[in-house]
């Protein structure tokens, strides 16, 4: 367990620094800073001042390894146009972005495991078929094109909740349908496959043959084994939706991460966009290192849980 907890952290630094890298050298090739600092009329000795000053006329690799230095240290930078550092822009925001994603992820899970088990327990029904197409259309609906929707029907035409901000508890209903709509299928097609082949397995089929309660059955033993993977699933997309929130939050104008690396991205802010893209990386790759372990330790326990529970449930009067 050690050996494989050494050798995914090693991994997962190699794709931190490589994300750092191939972020860094796409922001200096998608505008000329320089000239957006100084303005469009700006004179070519202007620019070239502005870019010295801000250190623009280094080459890209020292302009990296600086930036990779301060933030070491703890420094990202200042916001190029705010003058603002960008650790305190970023750690003012992320309270309402990580909220809105916990929030996405325990609506896709309250909403998707029962559709999940319903669908198993009436596989090859027309219940099963109506909870997958609900997930085919869940996965193919764009965020923007959803938020809209929301806004106009329960915003503007019922007037029941308020269609921007982040000040109260109902300005988070909207957008954490919209963003936990995108996560729901992967979950509900994850519990039903895992609950269809949970329930042919021999510790479920013994269960029934004792004549336990089909409920007990159901969840006890069916539910909390097929449960598992969806535990580990759940790691990577609380990652997902902390880094697919920029639209939601644009949509809705929420004061998180997303809505301030969507105003970065438009004035061409590179120290912001720069420091939230390696933020948000990071926090991916660190929950889809727990994910894994989490999946490393079900494999090496689930042979052992499936024998304890048979050799129970043979023993149960």
């Amino acid at each position: 367990m050690l050996r494989f907890f050494l050798r995914r952290s090693f991994i997962a630094l190699l794709v931190a620094i490589t994300v750092s890298i191939v972020g860094f050298g796409l922001l200096r090739a998608s505008g000329d800073l320089a000239t957006v600092l100084a303005g469009e009329n700006a004179k070519a000795d202007e620019i070239a001042r502005v870019a010295h000053v801000y250190g623009l006329d280094r080459p890209y690799y020292a302009q990296y390894l600086d930036w990779v230095g301060d933030a070491l240290r703890g420094d990202l930078g200042r916001s190029l146009f705010t003058h603002q550092p960008v650790t305190e822009l970023i750690l003012d925001r992320i309270g309402v972005t990580a909220l809105l994603a916990m929030l996405s992820l325990a609506f896709a899970l309250i909403v998707s495991v029962p559709l999940g088990v319903l669908a198993a327990v009436r596989s090859n029904t027309w219940i099963d078929r109506s909870a997958l197409t609900l997930a085919v259309f869940g996965q193919a609906i764009p965020n923007f094109w959803l938020g809209l929707i929301l806004i106009f029907v329960f915003g503007v035409m019922l007037r029941w909740l308020p269609i921007s901000g982040s000040t109260t508890a109902a300005h988070f209903i909207m957008p954490t349908i919209t963003l936990g709509v995108a996560t729901m299928p992967a979950f509900m097609r994850l519990t039903r496959t895992g609950m269809i082949e949970v329930m042919s397995s021999d510790f479920v089929r013994t269960a029934w043959a004792k004549g336990l309660n089909p409920l007990a059955v159901l969840f006890k033993h069916a539910l909390r084994n097929a449960i598992l993977p969806v535990v580990s699933l759940s790691a990577v997309s609380l990652g997902f939706l902390l880094g697919g929130s920029v639209i939601v939050e644009s949509v809705f104008a929420l004061n998180g991460v997303g809505l301030l690396a969507f105003q970065s991205i438009t004035r061409i802010d590179f120290p912001v966009v720069q420091s939230i893209l390696v933020f948000l990386s990071v926090c991916y790759i660190v929950l889809t290192l727990i994910s894994d372990l989490i999946r490393s330790e079900e494999h090496t326990s689930e042979l052992q849980s499936h024998h304890d529970l048979v050799c129970r449930l043979l023993l149960e009067k």
